[in-house]
């Protein structure tokens, strides 16, 4: 039988993809987004109802019922992501329990955590939150509709993208589908003081413990906090944790200690722990916790990977130049920045933010290391450089358009995908939206 949320979920992707990448105007946006979040919230009793009137059918004309659900779910499958749709995790009130396996590893050399003793063996651990219950990483469960990835306001999936890309550098193990995934399944991209914790006090995107955020939170965007609520430290923190982890499980399969994928039994010990694969001798299996939690975790994450990484292509593809990555990067590090008319030059924002040829200015100048300075303008601007059809665009790419007498009123960069990052109007803010019609291509550095 279908699931008519299959349904609700393309119509609510379809609007909540209006709200992101239109230029409404907020008494618009507003009630939107209002009633795209109070769909997701009614949805499951929805599916309910529909069973129940279904139910209360003559056999022969609920087959016909379903069959007219079914239909309609099929024409509107492709519109919903694969991965992050799939059953949520069965609901825990507590995490793994760590006293079911050994205490975890000592400190290593590994990232950011310092030296410490030496395994019986003659290895190096690292520090995990294994080493009690108190401090393991929550699996929270996740919406069964629809990912909240572009548009629930406080939720936006394009705050993470950079610092996703940045922490799916750290090592080789680790990459950024993977920690995009594992995000999604963590806490759906929700941060910030709204973010919910989970039943055993995780908090945050990434659901640190306390215990493991005194060893991983670090203050990765130079606010001067380690903020377990915010975007940034928390996937750094991640990034860290997971490198460490994979890195250690890979020494241990060379010993013969534990068999298995070495990513996969990573992820599994992000959720139960680095003592429960190593007291499993893998994949930590007979515990009901890591039956019915963390071996779907994995699962789930493991599925999500394909998504997230078409979702991210824009941004990391090896189609990118390393100046063309770096202006795109720069852009991106002020996604939701409000827009300023006259805002920004080579140096960032200005007066709160930017405006179109302002965040130009600075991501090029940022990527060519000061070696070009645009003019001002995004008139001025299109006399730089040489221009591109727009099928040859690059990310990294300048794109203008709203054409007039004088030439472009708008100028963004291209990222790839068809899709450009820019600071669209007053009232808005910088974001990834659709190119628009008719732009050309300056190809600059």
């Amino acid at each position: 039988m279908s699931d008519p949320s299959a349904i609700i979920a393309a119509i609510v992707i379809a609007a909540g993809g209006a709200v992101s990448n239109t230029d409404l105007p907020p008494e618009v946006k507003a009630p939107v987004t209002d009633t795209v979040a109070a769909i997701e919230e009614a949805a499951p009793a929805l599916d309910r109802q529909v069973g129940d009137v279904l139910a209360t059918l003559p056999a022969p004309v609920q087959q016909f019922a379903q069959q007219g659900i079914d239909d309609a779910a099929q024409k509107l499958s492709g519109v919903i992501p694969p991965g992050p749709l799939t059953p949520p995790l069965p609901a825990a009130d507590t995490s793994p329990r760590a006293d079911s396996s050994p205490a975890g590893p000592e400190p290593s050399a590994i990232g950011d955590v310092a030296p410490g003793p030496v395994d019986a063996d003659g290895s190096v651990g690292s520090n995990w939150a294994s080493t009690n219950s108190t401090d393991t990483v929550f699996a929270a469960p996740t919406s069964s509709v629809l990912p909240r990835l572009t548009f629930a306001p406080g939720n936006t999936f394009a705050t993470f993208v950079p610092w996703l890309t940045k922490a799916g550098k750290l090592c080789d193990g680790i990459t950024a589908p993977t920690l995009a995934a594992l995000y999604s399944v963590e806490n759906g991209f929700r941060y910030g003081p709204s973010a919910p914790v989970s039943p055993v006090g995780a908090k945050g995107p990434g659901q640190f413990m306390d215990g493991t955020w005194r060893t991983y939170g670090k203050d990765a965007d130079g606010d001067g906090t380690a903020d377990i609520l915010g975007v940034a430290d928390s996937v750094m923190a991640s990034g860290h944790f997971l490198c460490d982890l994979y890195t250690q499980i890979d020494a241990w399969k060379q010993r013969g200690r534990v068999r298995g994928d070495t990513l996969d039994l990573a992820i599994a010990g992000y959720n139960a722990g680095a003592g429960a694969v190593l007291a499993s001798g893998g994949m930590p299996s007979g515990s009901p916790d890591y039956e019915n939690q963390t071996k779907p975790y994995v699962a789930k994450i493991r599925a999500a990977e394909d998504y997230f990484a078409r979702l991210l292509s824009p941004f990391g593809g090896s189609v990118l130049s390393e100046v063309g990555a770096r202006a795109v990067e720069s852009a991106m590090n002020f996604l939701g920045l409000p827009y300023v008319w006259g805002g920004g030059n080579i140096h960032g924002p200005s007066h709160g933010g930017f405006d179109c040829s302002g965040l130009t200015s600075y991501a090029v100048y940022t990527a060519t290391a000061g070696k070009v300075t645009l003019p001002r303008t995004s008139e001025t601007q299109w006399n730089i450089g040489v221009e591109r059809p727009l099928s040859e665009a690059m990310p990294g790419d300048l794109l203008f358009g709203n054409w007039g007498p004088n030439g472009p009123g708008h100028v963004a960069i291209y990222v790839g995908n068809g899709q450009m990052i820019h600071a669209p109007t007053t009232g808005d803010v910088v974001r990834i939206a659709d190119i628009f019609p008719e732009m050309k291509v300056r190809r600059i550095v």
